[in-house]
């Protein structure tokens, strides 16, 4: 019989992907050119770190630096296997030593450090190698006087290295407050998730702090925070959306959009010459973007934004026009001879 050829185990894997939001089958390659965006819901789905090399930077442009840097089992950590054994098998899955890649690249032509986490990487846990690799993007924006972008993903500090992993925060957040008092500009993007120790140390340290679209920031968990405190949680509690409501981030941006947003941003807060380049310009220089979409589209919705928040956060003092309005001047009486 005809259909007795094709076996499902003829068929090769990974060529199709189920959204985990709306549950819709979506090709992986329209996926992928669709920023790992789920077309019909807009759910943000996991990227790889080359993923998000290619989705930020110019192409071909990113150079990776400190490769060699990997953990080490200091403390002799045992779980059901040790921490040496699973560190070993989780490099070899993944291809990368450590939940941290840095490296320097242009963006729209401008040369900028970025530092991508790897939540595939024991859930993107911070230990020891992390804290250097983030000290070292620091310490390379301050001394190139570059702009400094850390893409966040993480469940916290790394338990199977204890208390070392924890002086990670005090180290990181150090090196940022010297590149702060230096005059270095530094952007945050949040992913989903951001928790634990990252959430309370560098990922929350930025200038400007962006949020993908519903994803997980916080300290703790949500059920633990149930759990602990007895009470239910507000709806969409730690997700990007309630966190930009009560002032935790500053704006949220679709994946597609964020190349060009962060561009505008570090020409806005550092630009590379005296003057101020006028928006025009900006997104003139954003057009040579090789993401395949229109680099106006993302700029036009955030100006828009800002100028509605403006507008609702004008006091009436600064508008002038409730407290302090405007006399009407007196009019000239008429002289007998009928002129005014």
């Amino acid at each position: 019989m005809a259909w007795v050829r094709f076996r499902k185990k003829d068929m090769p894997g990974g060529l199709w992907t189920k959204c985990p939001s709306c549950e819709e089958t979506i090709f992986s390659k329209e996926l992928s050119e669709n920023f790992q965006v789920c077309p019909k819901c807009s759910h943000h789905l996991t990227c790889t770190v080359d993923e998000r090399v290619r989705y930020t930077l110019d192409e071909g442009s990113f150079e990776e630096l400190y490769t060699e840097l990997k953990p080490v089992d200091r403390l002799d950590f045992r779980d059901k296997t040790s921490y040496a054994e699973k560190l070993e098998k989780t490099a070899e899955k993944v291809k990368r030593l450590e939940a941290m890649t840095i490296g320097t690249g242009t963006l729209h032509g401008r040369e900028v450090v970025l530092g991508v986490m790897n939540f595939q990487f024991l859930g993107g846990s911070m230990g020891v190698v992390v804290g250097e690799k983030v000290t070292l993007a620091v310490e390379i924006a301050m001394e190139r006087r570059l702009p400094l972008v850390l893409v966040c993903a993480s469940g916290g500090a790394r338990m199977h290295e204890g208390a070392l992993s924890l002086m990670q925060m005090a180290k990181t957040c150090a090196a940022l407050g010297r590149f702060a008092d230096a005059g270095g500009l530094y952007l945050a993007v949040l992913t989903n998730p951001t928790t634990g120790g990252v959430t309370a140390s560098f990922a929350t340290m930025a200038d400007v702090i962006i949020g993908e679209p519903g994803a997980l920031i916080g300290f703790a968990g949500p059920r633990v925070i149930q759990n602990t405190i007895k009470q239910e949680l507000p709806e969409g509690f730690q997700r990007s959306e309630f966190l930009l409501a009560r002032g935790q981030i500053d704006r949220i941006v679709s994946r597609p959009q964020l190349k060009d947003q962060l561009f505008l941003l570090m020409e806005f807060l550092a630009p590379t010459s005296d003057e101020a380049r006028p928006v025009s310009e900006l997104l003139a220089a954003a057009s040579r973007s090789t993401n395949g979409h229109s680099p106006t589209e993302g700029a036009e919705a955030a100006e828009g934004a800002g100028a509605d928040d403006g507008a609702k956060n004008r006091l009436p003092e600064e508008s002038g026009d409730e407290e302090t309005p405007k006399k009407k001047r007196p009019r000239k009486k008429a002289k007998k001879n009928g002129k005014a």
